[in-house]
């Protein structure tokens, strides 16, 4: 359980009197952005006229703050089928310009993945439907009701003719959920104009690691993606007048396959684990007292066993050591039925969740160095390769900038706990990119609980952490501004 928090004093009791009496307003404008089909995953004409809506209204409620606002034309994408589509553009907007004040950014977006009723929601997943304190709707926590949040803490401070305690800027986009198409190129043009007087950002767009106790992120893994294909000829083969005279590509491939992992989830490539950051005491304590309820998250997460006892063993391997996953073999028959085919080309696709300090040209030798001597050995009549076609870095922040210390002081605020300081295991692109474009403090600051089901069905997020989540913004502004000063 959370303890309560102490009282805030002065203009910040103010700020959150003022957020708990409009709570409902905020809802209902919540519930207005999630009717929105703002869906940027499928290549659909009407749906990209829906993102277009999206970024106007955005654009519109920024204006109605009082901050200048630069919604920049991003031209249009050629698809695979030969249409082209308008890229929606990418919202930049600023409130204030005081020298003496911190300049904070914020970072998110305004697509969402697509959702249909017949997915299994419980809901209309447009209509956002509020159900024992939890708002569900396609997009409520992924990321329009982290960026309303911050909208409404802006808002607050402006609603009662206050001072902002620092100056406020956001780049908002409509193409996340599609590869963010355009953003870092936008972000490289920008970086000597919008993001030259920029301090600090601020990205809310992942979660929690529990239902009730915030948290703070400061790293992520990043991500490197393998093919490997075997070949023997581009047509298939019949079982029955080829099979045992050939040497078949999809024995090789399992075999391949079956080289990387072992049941404990250990990884077989040599050398893999040779340049990972050495497990300091500091990181030691701070899973220690990481809240995760390992029961509880094992029958959430529906599965029988994990591979691990402890909660700390559990958060090192989700966060800071690498992991490999396969994901599929290409050019298998997976159909019902039965069909006695050889096939004549193969492709396995695998990944590997990357850790500090861990190289990407080093990892992926490893790699292919690995795969050449298992091939090796099997005297194998085929032909094999390996390419890596993604390749992303970890992100790591430092927990002691300024705005890690002072949304510590925020979350303790309005919270009345320490968060969690967490990584998340997942790869979240861009703040990497941001780090390494603008060379500035980028910090990730979650508003949802763990079970909000972003991408998932019956996406929500709790009314409390949305409400919440405004004061928690408007209290980061306050101690931002005096730890900056």
């Amino acid at each position: 359980m959370l303890c309560s928090s102490s009282p805030p004093s002065g203009l910040l009791e103010k700020v959150f009197q003022y957020i708990d009496l409009h709570q409902d307003e905020f809802v209902q404008t919540l519930k207005e952005w999630v009717a929105i089909e703002s869906d940027s995953v499928q290549p659909v004409p009407r749906l990209r006229q829906e993102l277009f809506r999206m970024m106007t209204l955005t654009a519109d409620k920024l204006r109605h703050l009082g901050a200048g606002v630069e919604s920049v034309d991003l031209g249009s994408q050629q698809m695979p089928d030969g249409q082209s589509l308008p890229i929606p553009p990418i919202i930049l907007a600023e409130l204030g310009n005081d020298p003496k004040k911190p300049t904070v950014c914020f970072y998110g977006h305004l697509d969402v993945q697509p959702a249909q009723k017949d997915d299994g929601w419980l809901t209309d997943p447009y209509t956002l439907t509020e159900v024992d304190g939890k708002l569900y709707g396609r997009g409520a926590t992924d990321n329009k009701g982290p960026v309303l949040a911050w909208i409404n803490a802006v808002g607050a401070f402006r609603a009662l003719k206050q001072d902002l305690p620092v100056n406020i800027k956001f780049i908002l986009e409509g193409m996340e959920e599609a590869g963010s198409v355009a953003l870092e190129e936008l972000i490289r043009r920008e970086k000597d104009h919008f993001f030259s007087s920029v301090d600090y950002i601020v990205i809310s767009d992942n979660l929690w690691i529990s239902q009730k106790k915030p948290a703070l992120t400061y790293g992520t893994r990043g991500n490197c993606y393998f093919m490997v294909e075997v070949k023997c000829r581009d047509q298939d083969f019949h079982s029955g007048t080829f099979g045992g005279i050939l040497n078949e590509p999809m024995a090789d491939l399992v075999a391949l396959l079956g080289s990387l992992v072992d049941s404990s989830g250990h990884i077989l490539i040599p050398g893999i684990y040779d340049q990972m950051a050495p497990l300091t005491e500091e990181e030691k304590t701070m899973y220690r007292n990481t809240d995760l309820d390992l029961e509880e998250y094992q029958k959430s997460s529906q599965v029988e066993k994990f591979l691990f006892d402890t909660k700390e063993e559990l958060l090192m391997h989700l966060w800071r050591y690498p992991s490999l996953s396969i994901h599929g073999i290409e050019g298998a028959f997976d159909e019902p039925g039965t069909k006695t085919v050889i096939p004549g080309r193969v492709i396995g696709k695998f990944s590997i969740r990357l850790v500090p300090h861990m190289n990407l040209s080093v990892v992926e030798k490893q790699v292919k160095q690995h795969l050449e001597a298992v091939f090796t050995k099997r005297n194998s009549f085929n032909k094999m390769a390996v390419s890596m076609v993604l390749g992303l870095h970890p992100w790591t922040a430092n927990i002691n900038d300024s705005q890690y210390l002072a949304a510590k002081r925020a979350i303790k605020t309005v919270f009345g706990v320490d968060p969690d300081m967490i990584q998340d295991g997942s790869t979240i692109p861009i703040a990497k990119l941001f780090q390494d474009i603008t060379q500035k403090s980028v910090m990730m600051l979650p508003l949802g609980a763990v079970d909000d089901g972003e991408h998932s069905q019956n996406e929500k997020i709790n009314r409390w952490n949305y409400i919440q989540g405004s004061k928690l913004f408007a209290a980061f502004f306050l101690e931002l501004s005096k730890l900056h000063s």
